[in-house]
């Protein structure tokens, strides 16, 4: 369990540290497509249409109003800082198996916040289920870490849960 722990605080670090320079990476990934500076979104289709028309209102944006980035940049400092709050159950998974369930709590509502707020937005469909399939695999490597936590519980009970874990992963 604690390589799947490790593995979900990788996926936050990598979210956040990837919200920080998203202009330059949305300029990157457009011209790897295909999509040069001077690509327009009438002038490609489907999720490149979608790319360049993101990648037009961030340069937009940020030379007209850069601040708002500042919001990409406390979006990133979450991320990190959720992070580190998994490393509690990856140290004592019993005493800090609430990070756990808050963890699956918060994959449960990524679903909703994506396609409502989407739709509200005007988010195409197809980039709201990308959006939702971040909750659905963060819980899928959250839940078998929460079953694992409940066995070591039952198992062995609160303080000697704790040191078999570590028994355990030490090995």
């Amino acid at each position: 369990m604690r390589l799947l722990l490790l593995l979900f605080i990788a996926g936050l670090v990598v979210s956040g540290v990837t919200a920080f320079p998203l202009e330059t990476e949305i300029r990157w990934l457009t011209g790897a497509l295909g999509a040069g500076p001077g690509t327009r979104p009438e002038d490609v289709t489907g999720v490149l249409r979608w790319l360049v028309t993101v990648r037009d209102a961030l340069i937009a944006t940020n030379e007209r109003y850069p601040f708002l980035a500042y919001g990409y940049d406390w979006l990133a400092f979450a991320h990190l800082v959720i992070a580190v709050a998994f490393v509690g159950p990856w140290r004592d998974p019993v005493r800090n198996r609430w990070v756990v369930t808050f963890g699956l709590i918060a994959c449960a509502g990524v679903i909703p916040l994506a396609l409502i707020a989407g739709a509200v937005r005007e988010i195409p469909l197809y980039w709201r289920l990308i959006d939702c399939s971040f909750g659905v695999v963060g819980a899928t490597v959250l839940w078998p870490c929460a079953r694992a936590i409940q066995e070591l519980e039952a198992s062995h009970g609160g303080a000697v849960a704790t040191e078999a874990w570590q028994v355990k992963g030490a090995q």
